[in-house]
Parts: structure tokens; sequence; C-alpha cells
């Protein structure tokens, strides 16, 4: 039927009728004039409709603020715990909820679980700052944000060789989907997050890494002894110019100091394990000296010398204190002690002070470490994920900065294999848990 009537019709019809389809048919007009008007603003993707249809238009898209996800006490060394930390954020992700911020471990037991001592995330780390920059892809949330207006759903996680990784993922499927997903809080018992089935690729863990910045007072101090490394730097070129003219000085001290910072795994705990290690998986590029390790280093020529290394090594675990002996010309090694920053260490419990050694260590020039240790291997995967927002996806054959090698792995050249993450990898199997398969790419 044609909308718009014609005129010799409306004189049969009633003026009240008449009225009514009037204003019907300028309705109509106004719609179409409307539409013609703001149709270029309603050209929004797919991602942004669901957001602004949003029914709570969250801050976050994607990420619920009203659901939540609680894990247990995160536990173990610094870098198993932001491992777990990590996973407990992607699963919380994978239910379209926020994670509620857990709490650490600020001691270091295996066994002696009532020995842990419990520290907060923001005591850690920055909780704002990671909001925002993890902004629309996980979120952690304030316990004060809970309602408290029903009792948590229990979910139990699974243990043993018959929980497989196929039915881990289909119990949060089921609890995405099911009558878990109604509750206001799903509280995972049961194993903590490290020992989960791992179901995320690498380049979501390294995406939750980068968000991760230490809190104020920790970056204050990692600022100290940064300086302190560039201060020994400077002394060192000093040293080595004074036999020199000043204008030799002076062209040295107009270069900016760089440092190497070595993850000196030698203290006899790790040595005891690693040969263990060695001998039942029948590898044999886990363990390495003292002296292979300077040996390995010497032979990195990424800077110019003299330099400092830096090596990052629980000095109380040593067997003797003669770590910064025996190195070549050119290399000033400095520990915490000989670095005048054992102040720094020593008012700190262990989580804050390896928080501090890690980021030492991945601000460094170039690092050095063992490919089957996960301080090592979280190190370079943040040096990595910084290379790929450079763009460059490799460091064969080539000097782009931020270099990294493994010294328990010998390189075509005869030197330490240089090493980047493997950022295509599917799951975090390899970077928890060690490998000699890496690359420069």
């Amino acid at each position: 039927m044609n909308i718009l009537l014609d005129l010799k019709h409306l004189k049969h019809i009633s003026l009240p009728a008449r009225l009514i389809i009037c204003k019907c048919l300028l309705i109509v007009i106004g719609l179409i004039v409307l539409r013609a008007i703001i149709s270029p603003f309603l050209a929004i993707s797919l991602s942004e409709k669901s957001f602004y249809e949003s029914p709570t238009l969250d801050l976050f898209p994607g990420v619920r603020k009203g659901k939540f996800v609680e894990v247990p006490q995160i536990i173990w060394g610094l870098n198993n715990q932001k491992i777990a930390f990590a996973r407990a954020c992607l699963t919380a992700r994978f239910l379209n909820r926020s994670l509620l911020m857990p709490s650490l471990s600020a001691s270091l037991f295996y066994k002696e679980v009532d020995l842990l001592q419990p520290i907060a995330f923001d005591k850690v780390f920055d909780l704002n700052k990671f909001n925002a920059h993890c902004h629309g892809f996980v979120r952690v949330a304030r316990y004060s944000e809970v309602s408290n207006r029903t009792e948590p759903f229990k979910l139990q996680k699974g243990s043993g060789r018959r929980w497989t990784v196929e039915r881990d993922l289909d119990q949060l499927q089921q609890s995405r989907l099911g009558e878990a997903d109604g509750f206001e809080v799903i509280h995972v018992t049961g194993k903590h997050p490290f020992l989960w089935p791992d179901h995320w690729p690498v380049k979501d863990y390294a995406r939750i890494f980068d968000c991760l910045a230490v809190a104020p007072e920790i970056e204050t101090e990692v600022v100290r002894v940064v300086s302190k490394i560039k201060d020994a730097g400077k002394k060192a070129r000093h040293d080595a110019a004074i036999s020199h003219n000043k204008k030799r000085i002076d062209s040295l001290t107009n270069l900016p100091v760089q440092y190497i910072a070595v993850h000196m795994r030698i203290e006899k705990d790790w040595m005891i394990h690693c040969k263990k290690w060695e001998q039942r998986s029948n590898l044999k590029e886990i363990c390495s000296s003292k002296g292979e390790i300077i040996h390995k280093v010497s032979q990195i020529t990424d800077l110019r010398r003299p330099l400092v290394v830096y090596l990052a090594v629980a000095d109380s675990l040593l067997e003797d204190d003669s770590v910064t002996s025996g190195w070549r010309v050119g290399m000033v090694a400095y520990e915490k002690k000989k670095l005048g920053v054992t102040d720094i260490y020593d008012r700190q419990p262990y989580l804050i002070k390896s928080a501090i050694d890690f980021e030492v260590c991945a601000r460094a020039d170039v690092f050095v470490g063992n490919s089957f240790s996960t301080f090592s291997n979280l190190v370079v995967l943040s040096r990595t994920e910084r290379l790929y927002k450079l763009g460059k996806a490799s460091s064969c054959g080539e000097d782009v900065g931020l270099s990294s090698y493994a010294y328990n792995v010998i390189g075509d050249d005869g030197g330490p294999q240089k090493w980047m993450t493997d950022m295509l990898d599917t799951s975090l199997q390899r970077i928890s848990y060690g490998t000699n398969n890496i690359s420069c790419h």
C-alpha cells in the first residue's frame, strides 16, 4: 500500500481521522530525516557496539565489574607467583569476571605452608597502573567491590592424572555458562594457580606481565641500585683511561653508561638440584660452573669495554664470596655487597628482593641467564616483548639492543646462545619449566 495517500481520497475521511493520518505521515517523514542525519555515527565496530549495548556500561569492556573470581594465596618464588597471577587473570577473563586482588607470599617456603608470610598484591605491584595498562583485557578488583549478598560458588580444581587439560577447560566452560555464572563470586579451591592446567598462549601471558609495574616504593629502590651500577661503570671507565690523555677520558665520559646483568645460578641448592635434573632428563646443558659462566659472558661483544657486570645471585646461598673475581680484563663484576646496596636488600622480605633484582636485570643493556630458570625466562620474555613493540622479531646476526643470552646453551659461534622468547608458543610450559631449545627469534 502506498504510504502517501492521494489527497482526493482525504475528503471522504472524517476530520479527526484526517488529523491522525497527517500526524502519522509527519512522524514517518521525521524518522526518515533523522536516520539520514545520524546514520554516519552508527557505523561502529562490533566490539564498540557490544560495549555500548552493555546494560552496565562497564568501564572495562569485556570484563564484568559485578562478577568476581577468587583464588587461593599465591606461593613459591617471585616468578612462579607472577605466572600463577597471570593464569588466574586469564581464567577470570575466560569467565568474563574481574579477579579479586590476590594475596602473594613474601617468604619462600615450599612445604611449610603455615610459615608463608602473606603480602597484598598492591604492596608489590601498582594496582592502578596494572588496571590502566590492561584496560579491556583483564581487571583486578578490590574486595570492597563485593556486595557480600550471597555465598560464593565453590569451584574445586581437580588433581591427578585423570584431571586432564580437556576436563579442566570443560569445567571452566560450564562455570561460564551454567549455575556458577549466577553467583557474584566464584571461589576456586584446591591447587594454587601455578599448578592449574594451562590453556593460554605466551602472547596473552606477555601482555599481562607487561602490565605489571612494581609499587612506587620498590621502583625507588630499583632506581637506586641501577644508579649505583652506572656510577660503578663511570668509575671503571675513568680507571681504565687514567693512563691515557685527558681527551681519551673526555670521549669516554660522554658515552652512555651501559651494563650487563648476569643471573648467576651457582648457589649450592641450585647446583644440587640441577645435577639431579641433568641425570633424570639426560641433558647436559642445565648446570654451569662459575668458570664456565665467566668464559661464556666474556665472549659477548655487544658493549664497549670497560663495563660493569652486575651479578644477580642469592648471596646467602653461595658457598664462597669469590664470584666477583676471575673476570676478564675490561669486565668489572659487582654483586650486592661490593656495590654497596646490601642495606637496600637486607631490610626487604624475599619477594621484594627478587622483584628488585628482576627489574635491574630486565633493564640491563645485555642480560645473560640460564634457560632452565623461571627467573631468567621471564626476564627474557619481558625484553622480547619490548623488542616486539619496537618492531624487532629477531636478534639474529645483528645488534638490535636489549640482547639476551643463555650461558648454559652453546650458540653457533661457540659462545652463549642468543635468546628471544618464542611469542607464538601456545602455552607457557617451556618458560615455566625450562628448555635448551631456544633461539634468537
